[in-house]
C-alpha cells in the first residue's frame, strides 16, 4: 500500500526514485511570478462579461544597473571637466595671463624755424609736401600679410593686426577724438587693466611719461584749431611678432598729416599742415585676442609745428599759418624720416613743411 503522497497505483514505472516530482526542481518564486508578462484573471474577474481569461501585466519599472549608473556619472564628470577647461583656457594653453603693463609715453613737440607755411587750398598744401603720395584715412594703414607663429594661428595674428589698426584709426582719425569731444572710441579697445591709467590721464593730465592724453590719442586744442580738410593723409606700417608663447606684439610706425585752420574761421581762411608721427607698440595675450582689445605699452610721438613753451600733454596746440615760435632746441627733426628723435623738444625741419 502506498504512502499518503503516492498515487493509488503506486509509483509509475520509469518515474523518479522515491516518488520525487520531476518538476520540483523548477522553482516559481515570487519574483518569477511578478515578472510574468501574462496574468490569469481571478474567478471574480472571469465572471464579468467579456473578461479575458488572461491579461497583460504592465512592464516592471527597472532602475539603472550599477554599471549604467557608474557610466553616467563618468560621462557627466568628463563633460563638466571639458566645459571648465574650455572656460579657463579657451585656446588650449596652460600659460597664465599676465597683468596689463602700464603705458610708457613720450611726446616730442617740434618747433618751426620760421613762419608756418599756409594756403587757402588744403590740396595745394598736400601736393607740395612730403605727404603728396600718402593715402587718405584708413587706406594709409594697410594690413601686412599675416603668417602664423610658433604658438599663434594665422587668424590670431590677423586679429592682432586688425585691432592695432582699429586703435590707430579711432585714436588718430575720428573727428570727435581730434576735437577733444570724445575719448570712448579708443578707450573701448583697451585692455581693462589699462583703463584706470587711461582715465587718470584724461581726468588729470600730467607730463610725467604716464598720464599724457596725447600719448594715447591725437587731439587738438578745440579753441585753437580745427580740420580744414577731412581727408587726413596717412602712411606707415604694422608688424606682428611673437615675443613669448603667450604674447603677440604689434609695432606701428605711422606719419599722419592734417590740414588745419583757426577754430571758427571761414572756409576761405588759410590752412596749414600739422604732422604727427606715432610709433606705438601693442601687446596681446590670448584674452585680448578673444575680446578684440589690446594693451598699448609704448607710445612715442613727434608732432609739429608746436611751440616748445606750451604743454603738449593734455592737447596739441598747433601753430597755424603765418605763426612763429621762439627758436630753440636741437638741430631740426624731420618726422618723415625713419630716424627717431631723442630730445624732449625738437625743431621742425624745413624738409617736413610744404613748399608754397
Amino acid at each position: 500500500m502506498g504512502g499518503p503522497g503516492d498515487p493509488p497505483e503506486g509509483t509509475p514505472e520509469g518515474g523518479p526514485v522515491g516518488g520525487e516530482d520531476e518538476y520540483r526542481s523548477v522553482v516559481f518564486d515570487e519574483s518569477f511570478v511578478r515578472a510574468a508578462r501574462l496574468q490569469e484573471s481571478s474567478a471574480r474577474e472571469r465572471m464579468t462579461d467579456h473578461a479575458p481569461a488572461v491579461r497583460r501585466r504592465p512592464p516592471l519599472r527597472r532602475g539603472l544597473t550599477r554599471q549604467a549608473l557608474i557610466l553616467v556619472v563618468l560621462i557627466l564628470v568628463a563633460f563638466g571637466t571639458a566645459i571648465y577647461m574650455g572656460v579657463r583656457h579657451p585656446y588650449g594653453t596652460d600659460e597664465a595671463q599676465q597683468p596689463a603693463e602700464p603705458l610708457r609715453m613720450t611726446v616730442i613737440p617740434l618747433s618751426p624755424q620760421g613762419r608756418v607755411p599756409g594756403a587757402a587750398d588744403a590740396e595745394t598744401l598736400f601736393a607740395h609736401s612730403p605727404a603728396a603720395q600718402y593715402e587718405v584715412g584708413a587706406e594709409g594703414i594697410p594690413l601686412p600679410a599675416a603668417r602664423s607663429t610658433a604658438h599663434f594661428s594665422d587668424s590670431q595674428v590677423v586679429t592682432a593686426l586688425t585691432t592695432a589698426k582699429d586703435y590707430l584709426v579711432r585714436s588718430s582719425l575720428y573727428p570727435e577724438v581730434l576735437d577733444s569731444s570724445e575719448v570712448r572710441p579708443a578707450r573701448a579697445l583697451l585692455d581693462p587693466g589699462q583703463l584706470d591709467q587711461f582715465d587718470q590721464s584724461v581726468d588729470h593730465p600730467a607730463a610725467d611719461g604716464r598720464h599724457a592724453p596725447t600719448g594715447w590719442l591725437v587731439r587738438f586744442d578745440p579753441t585753437r584749431a580745427e580740420l580744414a580738410d577731412p581727408r587726413i593723409r596717412v602712411q606707415g606700417n604694422l608688424t606682428a611678432t611673437e615675443t613669448d608663447p603667450a604674447t603677440l606684439e604689434v609695432t606701428a610706425d605711422h606719419t599722419i598729416v592734417y590740414a588745419l585752420r583757426p577754430t571758427g574761421a571761414p572756409a576761405g581762411a588759410q590752412a596749414s599742415l600739422f604732422t604727427v608721427r606715432r610709433q606705438l607698440t601693442f601687446r596681446f595675450d590670448r584674452d585680448d585676442l578673444r575680446l578684440h582689445q589690446t594693451q598699448l605699452v609704448v607710445s612715442y610721438v613727434q608732432a609739429g609745428p608746436l611751440s616748445c613753451a606750451e604743454d603738449a600733454a593734455d592737447h596739441l596746440h598747433p601753430l597755424l599759418a603765418g605763426q612763429t615760435a621762439k627758436a630753440g632746441g636741437p638741430a631740426g627733426t624731420n618726422p618723415f624720416a625713419t630716424d627717431s628723435a631723442t630730445a624732449l623738444c625738437g625743431t621742425l625741419s624745413t624738409a617736413a613743411e610744404p613748399k608754397v
